[in-house]
């Protein structure tokens, strides 16, 4: 079956695009700050980063200190500007699916995902290839929308609300009906896959990681004074944050 590859459709990439280039947006506020918090030391590491898109951490974790880092991605239109807008002599991208990655020949210290694995229908599998690929004691760190997000399937209401509009409370149904939702961001059909919280812990476990953090990020104080709009947050974060480190398999 061929994989979904939504980044280069022409109006969800243009549309895309726009959202990223907004100075204040979730990935900015929110899951950027999570990500590099959550970091491990990249000086003289070897990093792979899982749906790299435009490029920009790959070049980030070049500054760091990273000796070499490959990017992965099915986009072709992202990878155009990655390799335009965030090319280094030590970086290489690579236009396959995270489902191929067992195809790369190379060992990497840490491998990062930054808001991809929610497009993955074998996660399993991905799992899997990424401890292969990691050397002993090597980190995976990802990002992914929140399983309280992926459940939802686009019918009826995400949000109860009062007589003005604001939001009360999320709806939440079908939690536990692990399976394909598409939905409409930008165009139509894009594809998600849902898992339980309790799936994505223990696929790690069950491949050889072991969980370090976890982090579900939410409004600070400052946040909430200056982007009120970012308060239904308190009710359902947005995304979920997982580091793990590969550990000897018994």
């Amino acid at each position: 079956m061929a994989k979904q590859n939504i980044y280069d459709n022409k109006t969800f990439f243009e549309g895309y695009s726009k959202l990223r280039d907004r100075e204040v947006n979730a990935n900015n506020l929110f899951e950027i700050p999570t990500l590099k918090m959550l970091l491990p030391e990249l000086k003289g590491k070897r990093v792979l980063d899982l749906g790299c898109g435009f490029g920009e951490h790959c070049k980030e974790y070049i500054d760091q200190g990273a000796v070499r880092v490959v990017g992965v991605d099915i986009s072709e239109k992202m990878l155009e500007v990655a390799r335009t807008e965030n090319s280094d002599p030590n970086i290489r991208y690579l236009n396959i699916p995270m489902e191929d990655i067992g195809s790369i020949e190379e060992k990497f210290d840490v491998v990062i995902s930054s808001l991809a694995f929610h497009y993955v229908e074998d996660f399993t599998g991905v799992v899997s290839a990424v401890y292969e690929l990691l050397n002993e004691g090597g980190i995976f760190l990802f990002s992914q929308e929140h399983p309280v997000n992926t459940c939802y399937s686009g019918d009826g209401d995400r949000w109860t609300r009062d007589e003005n509009g604001t939001k009360i409370h999320a709806n939440l149904a079908n939690y536990c009906v692990e399976q394909r939702n598409d939905s409409t961001w930008f165009v139509e059909g894009v594809q998600k896959y849902h898992r339980m919280f309790s799936t994505i812990v223990n696929t790690l476990a069950d491949a050889g990681f072991m969980i370090l953090k976890m982090a579900e990020p939410f409004p600070t104080p400052e946040i909430h004074n200056n982007y009120p709009e970012y308060d239904d947050l308190y009710h359902k974060p947005d995304f979920l944050f997982v580091k793990s480190v590969k550990i000897p398999k018994e």
